[in-house]
């Protein structure tokens, strides 16, 4: 007789589309940093959804937010205003120093509406040639065809007939992006941390550059703090930490706790960037979507998450980096910023091959990159969980290098 799970992958195998390799587990439930699948098996959660549960799972104050808001209203198009929606924007405006804010449903959107405003912003002002984007090798902007033409990894564009326009040159090289400027290109592009790509942190004065350079020559700068934002870096907007301010943000992930939602923020420069009729999304700024970021964003202050980010990021680097001394062998390093971080396995691994192992021990993770184990966890670990996973990982770890002197 099967059990529940392994009803429901069976039927998984043959009912889903098959683009996706999840892990042959059922989840269920959760609370807190802990999810339990469907046969009642408890993992400590430390990737969050791909850093989206900021507050955890179930959180009271977040779910019972968005009940009491489905019981009074959850959509109404943008055909009309409503108060969630512009208590929102004024909101994210406030903590974030922009002066508008579109909404939409993903990270993915966010980054295809940076990529059409600025376009548009340069056509509305006579300049229709400028249209070119630079961008970043191992970037990953999301998965429509215009957010798949900024990433810039070549397998997440094959086999699509991507739209082109799109320069990619590597990731912190301000001499290489110099090279790439020119008349044509409308904006710049970049992550404060390249997640998908491997735990990149960009380095010291790489966006004071980029700011810098786009001055120079009047091209926009925009960046994707779909990962990074939120608090997930220990402050709420990853490029704070340059000193620098975007001509545009993109927003999702952690922004809505789990609840879909994706946000551009611009100047007030860019604020008719796109006219009415040029851009748009159904569900985009729903009152049900705006109350569950309203919710985390009151929940990051009350519970003090961003400050907590950047103590328990360390802590948790300062762990990852004995583990590194403890197995040269198998592990090269560890980087990261907050509580976005991965270890760095040895040549010869693959990190997606380990992640398995280490789910036999309860824990779950991610991996970025080929050879990169992501912790992403919830903003509301506690230290004792980040240690928790650590000693998972140690115990994984320490088997491979055994296999691997024998």
């Amino acid at each position: 007789m099967p059990s529940p799970q392994e009803e429901l992958l069976e039927i998984a195998k043959r009912r889903l589309y098959g683009n996706y390799r999840p892990a042959q587990v059922v989840f269920t439930r959760g609370k807190g940093c802990d999810l339990y699948d469907v046969d009642g098996n408890r993992y400590l959660d430390l990737c969050a959804g791909v850093a989206v549960d900021c507050v955890g799972h179930a959180h009271p104050t977040l779910t019972s937010a968005i009940a009491e808001q489905a019981g009074r209203l959850m959509h109404v198009s943008n055909y009309f205003y409503n108060e969630p929606n512009i208590r929102l924007a004024d909101e994210l405006c406030r903590r974030s120093g922009f002066a508008r804010a579109f909404f939409c449903n993903t990270g993915t959107e966010a980054n295809e509406a940076l990529l059409k405003m600025s376009r548009r912003y340069f056509y509305g002002q006579g300049q229709t040639n400028r249209a070119r984007i630079i961008a970043f090798d191992n970037a990953f902007h999301g998965r429509t065809l215009g957010a798949v033409s900024m990433t810039g990894t070549p397998k997440y564009r094959e086999g699509f007939g991507v739209p082109g326009n799109v320069t990619h040159v590597p990731y912190g090289d301000l001499e290489a992006v110099r090279k790439a400027m020119g008349p044509d290109v409308a904006a710049v592009i970049a992550e404060p941390v390249q997640g998908e790509g491997g735990v990149f942190p960009a380095p010291p004065g790489f966006f004071s550059g980029l700011r810098a350079l786009c001055d120079e020559h009047g091209a926009l700068f925009l960046v994707d703090e779909v990962q990074t934002g939120i608090g997930r870096t220990g402050r709420f907007l990853a490029f704070e930490k340059d000193h620098v301010m975007p001509d545009a943000v993109a927003l999702a992930k952690g922004l809505g706790g789990g609840f879909p939602i994706g946000a551009m923020l611009t100047t007030e420069k860019l604020a008719d960037a796109l006219p009415p009729g040029t851009h748009g999304s159904t569900f985009g700024g729903n009152p049900l979507a705006c109350t569950a970021a309203l919710t985390v964003l009151r929940i990051l202050d009350e519970e003090k998450l961003v400050e907590g980010a950047r103590t328990k990021g360390a802590a948790l680097i300062g762990m990852l980096e004995d583990l590194v001394r403890d197995f040269p062998q198998t592990c090269e390093g560890a980087r990261g910023d907050g509580l976005l971080v991965g270890l760095i396995l040895r040549e010869g691994f693959v990190a997606r091959d380990v992640l398995p192992l280490i789910q036999a021990q309860g824990v779950l993770l991610i991996a970025a990159g080929e050879r990169v184990i992501r912790f992403a966890p919830p903003l509301v670990v506690t230290e004792a969980e980040l240690a928790r996973g650590v000693t998972a990982l140690r115990t994984v770890v320490a088997e491979l290098d055994k296999k691997r002197r024998a």
